[in-house]
């Protein structure tokens, strides 16, 4: 099975991004599985590496590490991006930069899609 989740909160203040990514480390590590996250608009702030939290709040950029570690995908938008000031080499390894025309190809490879 292949799954598409699409993230579009920011990283904290909802829990839908948490959310979101718990759903997708939960799938990517299951066997037959293949996951994709795409993070639209704020939720790319997610992707970004060395959040500072107090202790006892959940880490997304180690949520995020733990899908790729699981063979996920993890794609940012460009735009987004931009929007935000924020520069590819700011996101933890194995996330990218990614552009509308590939989530849109993702949409279309997948069998589920989820959106948070």
């Amino acid at each position: 099975m292949k799954v598409l989740v699409i993230l579009n909160d920011p990283p904290y203040g909802t829990e839908r991004s948490y959310n979101g990514l718990r759903l997708a480390g939960s799938l990517a590590r299951r066997d037959g599985v293949e996951v994709r996250v795409f993070l639209f608009g704020d939720a790319v702030g997610c992707a970004l590496s060395n959040h500072k939290l107090p202790d006892g709040y959940y880490h997304l950029d180690r949520m995020v590490g733990a899908v790729i570690r699981h063979g996920g995908e993890i794609g940012c938008c460009g735009t987004c991006m931009d929007a935000r000031g924020f520069a590819e080499d700011a996101l933890i390894d194995g996330a990218r930069r990614s552009t509308l025309e590939e989530v849109t190809e993702w949409t279309m490879w997948a069998d589920k899609v989820v959106s948070f």
